[in-house]
């Protein structure tokens, strides 16, 4: 048996959540705000925590510094139950991201800092042996990773992990290397607006089945509306809902009094990954996803408020 179910590679930072008053007006204006919170934070970090509170065995590489910002890092991932594999953070600080939140959108400014420090060789092949299945986040604040992340994803599927990745949106707006990358993922992760640029189209049903040329599946995040699954099929086996070799299906979010909407896509995937890795159908895989996504928003930051497994019991 393995030591992990899942093993998650990326970002670990905090995340300073501001909220009230966000949109800064220079010329040295004072603003008052209502809310700040110092959060862990990083896609990869909020899946990962996500999955342990969800029941899966679970690891995370990421670099980490050894100053303030890291030991945040480590500790808030002990508590979860998190395995922190650490890599090489080359003298970089750790990462930060201030958040300027408001009730339906928000604005971010990253400092890269070891977020940036992840190198394909970081991930070895005695570490993916140690692993179920393989989720990367976050590749586009991570180039040096991305480089050779095709490679990684095609070394853990020639020793039979599963893979997933979430991109997260892509600063320079290029999208560059994610048709090799897909070539050896399983489970891409986008939401609705990454789906669309990715795939160069506004219809996201047109979208994804672009993307599923390479063979896998693509669940879709869709905000409060839910999510959206794609899978090879011939629309008969699990869902009504599919055709032409594509079998499709849908959940809706719950309703509940948003807080905030940090991380709600990165619970999303824990609880997508949590029902797969236990042997869910792909509707009740993604019904646990949207129910996860949405518990999610019910507190400040990614972890605060993310689903256990009674949460998602039929």
């Amino acid at each position: 048996m393995a030591e992990f179910d899942v093993l998650v590679v990326g970002d670990a930072n905090p995340d300073l959540l501001l909220r009230g008053d966000v949109r800064p007006r220079f010329g040295q204006a004072e603003q008052l705000l209502t809310a700040a919170d110092l959060v862990l934070g990083g896609s990869a970090a909020i899946t990962a925590v996500g999955c342990a509170k969800l029941g899966l065995r679970t690891a995370l590489l990421a670099a980490v510094g050894d100053d303030v910002f890291g030991g945040l890092v480590r500790a808030e991932l002990d508590r979860a139950g998190v395995t922190l594999l650490t890599a090489d953070p080359h003298g970089a600080p750790t990462g930060i991201t201030v958040v300027l939140s408001e009730k339906d959108d928000r604005g971010m400014l990253t400092l890269l800092g070891t977020i940036n420090a992840l190198r394909p060789g970081d991930v070895t092949d005695e570490l993916l042996s140690r692993a179920r299945h393989l989720h990367v986040a976050s590749m586009y604040l991570q180039p040096a990773l991305a480089a050779g992340l095709a490679g990684v994803m095609s070394r853990a599927r020639r020793q039979g992990l599963t893979t997933s990745l979430d991109t997260n949106w892509d600063p320079a707006g290029k999208w560059e290397s994610i048709t090799e990358v897909l070539a050896h993922t399983d489970v891409f992760l986008p939401n609705a607006n990454e789906l669309r640029a990715i795939a160069g189209v506004d219809d996201t049903d047109e979208a994804a089945k672009i993307l599923m040329k390479t063979g896998g599946t693509v669940v879709m995040k869709d905000g409060a509306e839910g999510g959206r699954a794609w899978w090879p099929g011939d629309g008969s086996s699990e869902t009504p809902g599919g055709d032409s070799g594509v079998a499709s299906c849908a959940a809706p979010g719950l309703a509940v009094d948003v807080v905030d909407t940090t991380g709600a896509g990165d619970s999303f995937n824990a609880g997508f990954l949590a029902a797969r890795l236990s042997g869910k159908d792909m509707p009740e895989s993604l019904r646990w996803a949207a129910v996860a996504g949405s518990l999610s928003t019910r507190a400040p930051g990614g972890t605060g408020a993310q689903a256990t497994r009674a949460d998602l019991a039929d």
